[in-house]
């Protein structure tokens, strides 16, 4: 089994929120993979499923951020989930909008579900960074975090969210590359038409043969005629 954890902020309040980036990947993969319902469990909403012949329990920790850790232990814990086999969906400062990475372990680069994570359960899982971009300057960020995302980021936030979900069973069967290159295809934007080729000039008109005239002071006949007489002389 597989313990599949989307972060972010419960409440509707926060339902919009780029922090909640990862309870929104959660949200359309059981979905798309007809999950069955959400149901309370482990301080927690849970659903169970099946991806790619892998059972999956997805889990949105319902502690706020900086306390997911507790819940994303006691789920691992009762199921017996090694913690290699744990995936967290999470926010990317540090990733530009609409794009994504895949990492197992390392640092928890200042986010507070992370760290949480971290402490109660290590740092061995595998974290699918969902780039939301960042506001340029470090004082800005959790007013940028906890805000809503706009409108015209709907143009990268939903086919990116499509993609996760459709190329997730790659993740499932542990191919992080394919599924980053896959992503990154699926959400590339269109290319430009290719310019027409400008049509090919037309060749010139051949110049006429140039005809010498006649000598001057009479006809080209009268010339010959001359040409004639001397040879009869």
């Amino acid at each position: 089994m597989l313990l599949l954890v989307g972060l972010g902020n419960p409440g509707s309040d926060y339902a919009r929120n780029r922090h909640n980036i990862g309870f929104m990947a959660a949200d359309v993969i059981v979905r798309r993979h007809s999950f069955g319902p959400w149901r309370s469990k482990f301080q927690a909403e849970i659903a169970e499923g099946t991806i790619g012949g892998e059972k999956v329990l997805v889990l949105k920790p319902q502690t706020y951020m900086n306390l997911s850790g507790q819940s994303v232990a006691a789920a691992a814990r009762f199921l017996k989930v090694p913690v290699d086999d744990v995936i967290v969906l999470h926010d990317e400062l540090d990733i530009a909008p609409g794009r994504l990475k895949v990492k197992r372990g390392g640092g928890a680069g200042g986010h507070n579900g992370l760290k949480s994570i971290d402490s109660h359960l290590g740092q061995t899982y595998r974290r699918v960074r969902l780039g939301i971009g960042h506001p340029g300057d470090r004082n800005l960020v959790s007013g940028y975090v906890l805000h809503d995302f706009a409108k015209v980021d709907e143009a990268w936030l939903v086919p990116l969210l499509d993609a996760v979900a459709d190329t997730f069973p790659m993740l499932v069967s542990g191919d992080d590359a394919g599924f980053m290159t896959r992503v990154a295809h699926l959400t590339a934007p269109p290319k430009p038409p290719k310019a027409a080729k400008p049509a090919a000039e037309a060749a010139p008109a051949p110049t006429p043969a140039q005809v010498s005239p006649p000598p001057s002071g009479g006809s080209l006949a009268e010339a010959l005629k001359a040409v004639m007489n001397k040879f009869k002389s």
